[in-house]
């Protein structure tokens, strides 16, 4: 497809389409382009998923994340399907990032953010454009086009064929799990009078459990505290929390014809490709599509398509960094993608597998600590992504043959691993990454549970990677804490 906008790149000038004039990974090749243009142009008439309020809120938040005064907390499925799109779904995986948050505001005594991978998370890079199913019987594999999320085509084997309408889909999902996400916090699941209403669900470890009633008695203890002295009778804020969306932006089709040129919110700073409003209003570009967006590890290179869309919008955005990451690329892609060095602007997001944290991460801290970008970006652990491994299953829900599968023990030791080296260079390790959920599922080896390969069949729900349960990313949660936790009771 061609337009104005990408006939201007030849300007250099940046505009929502001016990815089109670079080389792209990930991209795919729409066979008929009549029914890509129809679902595009829907799109563009659709009005903006989330509100540039909120996405300049949670910059604003983010600062102060990369100035140590709060923590990031993001988490949610490795890739949505559609039907994620229920009440029970987000209100198990909102209640779980509560969970969480309580534990690390316990611990850190710092104001937490929270960012869930909901919303939007529909698309998924693939190593390989084609892969093996088993067919209903068990006893026979089909060779198909890989599942690359259902805004691109279906998990099932017979829906691997690429559809633009699903793009229309997908907002429209986006948009009905956001709404019920406001609707939820709005009607008091998040009051913090009322901790224990969130509840534990299937934790039963008693371990886990007492850890937490002692976060819920010492956030009890300051309620009391506060209402004793009036406090919480002026704060609105006890019965509410900020709940950010956000995604992988891997689908540009998907997220050009979602970024609007809008007015910046009053009291709200610059950064990003915009221009000059009518009467001299300023304006910016925002990818309303969510509030925060990331370039994954498969498509950072600096002269590519992702890169050159992520420099011009305004949202805050993050950066996998992965073991096959220069460290001179790392203030190659800031100097790219933040040139005014806004403070939280930029997130980077470490995964490199458990045996490779020591190797690499202390170079990657000082080529950004040492340089003008120090204290400005975000660091965040992502203990998942480097940790995959696979293992033969016998059946069960996520198939028989060979799935994928994380250690527990490695992401533990990533995570514990991070805390301690960003410890000793002086840097603070702001945030975490985790692909988890709600359910009781068996996707990932270990934990309090012991899980082991036999135990995998008993509820692998997952359609692409292993995603944590609600014991297991409880125990990462308590990690943290009592690091920071530790260090406070020692200073």
């Amino acid at each position: 497809m061609t337009d104005t906008a990408t006939m201007n790149n030849n300007t250099g000038e940046w505009t929502p389409s001016s990815w089109r004039s670079k080389p792209i990974l990930q991209n795919p090749e729409y066979p008929d382009p009549a029914p890509l243009q129809k679902a595009v142009s829907e799109l563009s008439r659709l009005p903006p998923i989330v509100h540039p309020h909120e996405i300049v809120q949670l910059k604003q938040h983010l600062r102060d994340v990369a100035h140590g005064k709060a923590f990031l907390l993001q988490g949610g499925d490795c890739a949505e399907l559609f039907s994620y799109c229920n009440q029970s779904a987000i209100e198990s995986k909102i209640k779980l990032l509560l969970q969480m948050s309580l534990v690390l505001i316990w611990g850190a005594d710092k104001r937490v953010v929270r960012i869930g991978r909901m919303a939007g998370q529909y698309a998924k890079p693939r190593s390989s454009p084609m892969e093996t199913v088993a067919l209903s019987d068990g006893t026979q594999v089909k060779l198909v086009p890989s599942f690359r999320g259902d805004i691109l085509n279906g998990y099932h084997p017979d829906e691997r064929a690429l559809d633009p309408g699903r793009m229309v889909r997908a907002y429209h999902h986006s948009a009905a799990t956001l709404n019920y996400i406001r609707a939820a916090i709005s009607s008091g699941i998040a009051d913090l009078h009322r901790p224990l209403d969130w509840g534990l669900g299937h934790v039963r470890d008693p371990a886990l459990r007492a850890k937490y009633s002692e976060a819920v008695g010492f956030l009890r203890d300051m309620l009391r505290f506060m209402h004793t002295i009036g406090a919480d009778r002026a704060d609105k804020k006890l019965d509410t929390v900020d709940l950010y969306t956000s995604h992988e932006g891997l689908l540009l089709e998907y997220e050009q014809y979602l970024t609007r040129l809008l007015d910046i919110p009053p009291g709200a700073g610059g950064g990003g490709g915009g221009g000059g409003g009518e009467k001299g209003k300023k304006k910016e570009y925002y990818d309303t599509s969510a509030h925060f967006l990331w370039i994954g590890d498969r498509t950072r290179q600096l002269d590519g398509a992702h890169v050159e869309f992520f420099r011009g919008i305004a949202n805050p955005i993050g950066v996998k960094v992965g073991p096959t990451t220069p460290a001179a690329d790392l203030l190659a892609l800031l100097r790219t993608l933040n040139p005014a060095r806004e403070p939280g602007k930029i997130t980077l997001i470490t995964r490199y597998g458990a045996d490779k944290v020591e190797e690499l991460l202390a170079g990657h801290i000082r080529a950004v600590e040492d340089s003008e970008y120090e204290r400005t970006v975000v660091w965040q652990c992502d203990p998942m992504h480097g940790n995959t491994r696979s293992v033969v299953n016998s059946g069960g829900g996520g198939g028989a043959g060979v799935i994928k599968t994380r250690a527990f023990g490695d992401i533990f030791s990533e995570l514990q691993q991070t805390l301690r080296i960003h410890k000793e260079q002086g840097s603070y390790l702001g945030g975490v990454h985790l692909e988890l959920t709600g359910d009781a599922v068996t996707e990932c080896l270990g934990g309090s549970e012991g899980l082991d390969e036999d135990d995998l069949s008993t509820n692998y729900t997952s359609f692409c990677d292993p995603r944590l349960n609600e014991k297991q990313a409880l125990e990462l949660a308590f990690l943290v804490a009592d690091h920071y936790r530790s260090e406070r009771q020692s200073s």
